[in-house]
């Protein structure tokens, strides 16, 4: 019995010294893994990449991490909490796929460091976990529509934004990288800094004031681009008056999009706005 009561007594302080151990320096999980994209591929094998001329450059000082996953790529704001623009290259491919999601799978980005957004922010706010670069564009790979429901890709979002006006601009721009082949996409928040600005949780999560989004499509000779601007409002918001053209947008949120294109093409096309050349 003695000798069981010491090796007992053995296994508890190895138990507790392991404890200790983890509390000092939190080990790597799998999870993490997959958050940084370390181990994860998509069905095709090939790593994603974002391309170059995707990033936006700004033109004033902001917070900024830069978070590449396999789907988009991500400016992280640690004032904020929020993305500053979250930047993808939507293929005719990425619009498929078989990987569904669920309520369940928001979860906290351990690559930033806290204080963070978390589920616990979004309790009783009133406002829905908003995704910048959405689900719908990443499930054709497990990892990849994971990646897309950390909150580094959300925002505190109006619940009847969320449902219809942005969930609609969403669907088209699917609808439009089918038919071109490909598209790119940047959008984040914007918050026009009148007042106290709002937040939520915890965490102080700010509330953005509006959306923004811009998209460019490259095929053929003519390339093209379109810009749009949503009040996070849960008011009915026709689509045919929030377009604006990328040159609008720039001048609000004061990034550079598209920097990579020829300066002759960038200036024609980020300067004209017109859904009706897009159907």
């Amino acid at each position: 019995m003695k000798y069981q009561n010491i090796l007992i007594a053995i296994a508890a302080f190895a138990l507790l010294f392991s404890a200790c151990k983890r509390d000092e320096k939190p080990q790597t999980t799998t999870d993490d893994a997959q958050i940084s994209g370390l181990y994860s591929q998509p069905a095709n094998g090939k790593q994603q990449t974002t391309l170059a001329y995707e990033i936006p450059a700004a033109s004033k000082h902001v917070p900024e991490q830069i978070l590449k996953r396999m789907g988009y790529t991500v400016s992280y704001n640690s004032t904020t909490k929020n993305p500053n623009w979250v930047a993808w290259h939507l293929t005719k491919a990425h619009t498929y796929g078989n990987y569904k999601r669920n309520e369940e799978m928001f979860r906290e980005d351990s690559t930033v460091s806290k204080p963070r957004a978390t589920d616990w922010d979004y309790y009783n706010s009133r406002y829905d976990r908003g995704h910048m670069c959405p689900a719908g564009d990443n499930k054709w790979s497990a990892s990849a529509i994971y990646q897309s429901f950390l909150f580094t890709n959300i925002c505190p979002q109006n619940h009847g934004l969320n449902k219809y006006e942005w969930n609609d601009l969403e669907i088209l721009c699917r609808d439009w990288a089918r038919k071109y082949g490909a598209i790119d996409i940047v959008c984040g928040p914007i918050y026009y800094g009148k007042g106290e600005q709002k937040t939520i949780g915890r965490n102080k999560v700010w509330v953005p004031d509006a959306f923004f989004k811009v998209v460019l499509c490259r095929k053929g000779n003519n390339p093209k681009a379109i810009g749009f601007i949503y009040e996070n409002k849960g008011v009915k918001q026709k689509m045919s008056e929030h377009i604006y053209t990328v040159d609008e947008v720039e001048k609000i949120t004061g990034y550079d999009f598209f920097p990579q294109l020829d300066d002759k093409i960038e200036n024609r096309i980020e300067a004209k706005a017109n859904i009706n050349d897009w159907n």
